[in-house]
């Protein structure tokens, strides 16, 4: 939880969230195997009006990167500007708009765009349409999914 660091420190999730320790599902997989997963397959944690569905993480990767799909629900609301100490993000959106804030702007985004966060950059997203949207996150180095767990419960326990 250490690589994540957000702009309140009174942020009344990660106070909660720490207190949680939830283990993630088990990786089926492992660095060298084949892994072929269709679109919305995969670990998936719901996150309130967000969905992550990790594709390959952790022991599939050995930690070098992590990649998942993320689907934001119809005028939705993103986590809090945060940023990563030691990870790189990339987004890919596939199912567009997407609106990113990155650094001290906010990016607007369709289908088809690409953009990468370099760490110690504050981000968020936001889906400002009608329709669900969808992007990839490709993280650098992986190992991100291990807080999921967590952040999913809190949702659960705070609908």
């Amino acid at each position: 939880m250490t690589a994540i660091r957000f702009i309140q420190s009174n942020n009344t999730f990660f106070k909660k969230l720490k207190m949680k320790n939830k283990k993630p599902e088990k990786h089926k997989a492992q660095n060298k195997d084949v892994i072929l997963l269709k679109k919305e397959q995969g670990r998936k944690y719901n996150l309130g009006p967000m969905t992550a569905i990790f594709k390959a993480d952790e022991a599939e990767t050995d930690n070098k990167y992590s990649i998942s799909e993320w689907w934001l629900e119809p005028h939705s609301e993103g986590p809090e500007a945060h940023l990563h100490e030691n990870i790189v993000q990339t987004f890919y959106v596939f199912e567009g708009p997407v609106s990113f804030f990155a650094g001290n702007k906010w990016i607007d985004t369709e289908t088809g765009t690409f953009i990468r966060i370099p760490e110690n950059t504050m981000h968020t997203f936001a889906n400002r349409t009608g329709k669900k949207t969808g992007f990839i996150n490709f993280d650098i180095p992986g190992g991100f999914e291990k807080d999921m767990p967590s952040m999913a419960a809190w949702f659960d326990d705070n609908k």
